[in-house]
């Protein structure tokens, strides 16, 4: 079993070019739901859609997110009611989460409704958010704490960075399955996901990082950051507000107890040397996947490291 810990978008790149080189039945997927929002009375989880209707091969590619050809009749109805529709969801979007939503209400829990989602979109692959849990991540601000949406497609991350709170972390638990996931692992995947808001909500959960200090399988992760800029995403402001270097070398810093491989953009070459001094192996590759072809090429190096 391969199990790969995933944000939104690079993750879905990677996780697209993993299901033409592995059996898709053999991938579990953590993903991360500190992005998960409450909108108009629906329960929005953006990641988990996001690597859903990748691999279902629905998502739309110029955008990231999304339905492929959606249009957005409810959200400019909801405008003309005085509604903010500063997040952007689609008509077909929100039919996932209207019936997302119909289930928590009835008491099933986000792991059992995502089960039921993905299987309903076609996926084979075993799709886990992290945590059944309430867990929310803040962006801490001059002016104020924004939920991380909020921050990022509200305000769209012009405010300076200050901190990072993870909402709800003290008491959340890793959804059933999670753990396991990482024990039972041959080969597990740190896909190339911003390290704070991403991964870090992950690692934030109680066990999650000591499963993964203990885990027996090669351990791969893939950096986010290259020539020290983040390909998507607000990773350098983020990183910055909290006093670390925008660098490949950063990155692995914050992984370096548990991962035995970082694969590095060849733009990043110079680095090898500084990170392979964490006791880290330092493959570099073409990290920057721009084709099917390069998602697929770099999901081999994942898999050959």
């Amino acid at each position: 079993m391969i199990t790969a810990l995933a944000g939104g978008v690079g993750a879905a790149k990677l996780l697209l070019g993993l299901t033409k080189v592995v059996n898709q039945k053999d991938l579990t997927v953590i993903v991360n739901t500190g992005d998960d929002i409450e909108l108009h009375g629906l329960y929005i989880s953006p990641d988990v859609d996001i690597v859903c209707y990748t691999l279902a091969g629905i998502v739309d590619e110029n955008k990231g997110w999304g339905i492929r050809g959606d249009s957005f009749n409810c959200l400019e109805a909801l405008k003309q009611f005085g509604c903010e529709t500063w997040f952007n969801i689609g008509d077909r979007d929100l039919a996932t989460h209207l019936f997302r939503s119909h289930l928590l209400k009835k008491g099933m829990p986000l792991s059992k409704v995502t089960a039921i989602t993905a299987h309903a979109l076609g996926l084979e692959a075993t799709i886990l958010p992290m945590t059944d849990d309430k867990f929310e991540t803040r962006i801490i601000t001059r002016e104020k704490t924004l939920h991380f949406e909020e921050y990022l497609i509200k305000r769209k991350a012009v405010d300076e960075v200050l901190g990072i709170i993870y909402y709800g972390a003290e008491k959340a638990l890793p959804a059933p399955g999670v753990v396991e996931a990482i024990e039972k692992a041959a080969r597990i995947i740190i896909c190339p996901s911003n390290p704070l808001v991403s991964i870090g909500t992950i690692l934030a959960l109680k066990g999650v990082r000591e499963a993964l200090r203990h885990a027996h399988a090669k351990k791969i992760a893939v950096s986010p950051i290259v020539a020290g800029s983040p390909l998507k995403g607000p990773a350098d402001k983020l990183m910055k507000g909290l006093g670390l270097e925008v660098s490949a070398y950063a990155v692995a810093k914050l992984y370096a107890d548990f991962i035995d491989v970082f694969i590095i953009d060849e733009a990043d070459a110079a680095e090898k040397k500084r990170i392979e001094q964490l006791g880290v192996k330092v493959v570099t590759a073409n990290t920057v996947m721009q084709t099917l072809d390069d998602k697929v090429q770099l999901a081999r190096t994942v898999m050959e490291a």
